[in-house]
């Protein structure tokens, strides 16, 4: 069987997040997000080495933090360091069913100026999560406009 340059399911670019508990972590966005389990492989002692969860249409991966590796936690360095945009088709129900799941409000759902309905959690885990439904196209020149009027309704 011939085999191409990016596994099927997979987009070219994939998050990959690194977890100090990753197998609650797949629990958590199990439920707060819809997630599949695709796979996953375990350590001999059980932790998580490689787990691929298919979210809406699209794959994430995610492992536990290992001592000496070369990527750690958000709990391990204190903050987080990126984010996850996920689109989805109501936003205010998939927000409220995270937050209910052990997420963290971070800014409230909020309709923006460039056109969706957008908030950010963190999750238990410490990855921010930016939650949004596209509610209107814009033009580049209209969310300029409207991103004006905005920054200077913030200032005042």
């Amino acid at each position: 069987m011939p085999v191409g340059p990016i596994p099927e399911g997979v987009r070219t670019v994939t998050p990959s997040l690194t977890l100090k508990d990753a197998a609650k972590a797949i629990g958590f966005y199990k439920e707060a997000f819809g997630a599949t389990e695709l796979m996953c492989m375990k350590t001999p002692d059980g932790r998580v080495a490689h787990c691929e969860l298919k979210i809406g249409d699209s794959v994430i991966f995610v492992n536990d933090e290992f001592p000496g590796g070369k990527t750690s936690s958000p709990q391990t360095l204190g903050m987080s360091t990126g984010g996850i945009c996920l689109y989805v088709e109501d936003v205010d129900t998939s927000y409220a069913r995270a937050i209910e799941a052990g997420g963290t409000t971070q800014m409230p759902l909020a309709d923006m100026f460039w056109g969706d309905r957008f908030g950010t959690l963190v999750d238990p885990f410490g990855h921010i999560w930016s939650i949004a439904t596209r509610k209107e196209e814009l033009t580049p020149e209209q969310m300029a406009e409207r991103a004006k009027a905005f920054y200077a309704k913030a200032a005042a």
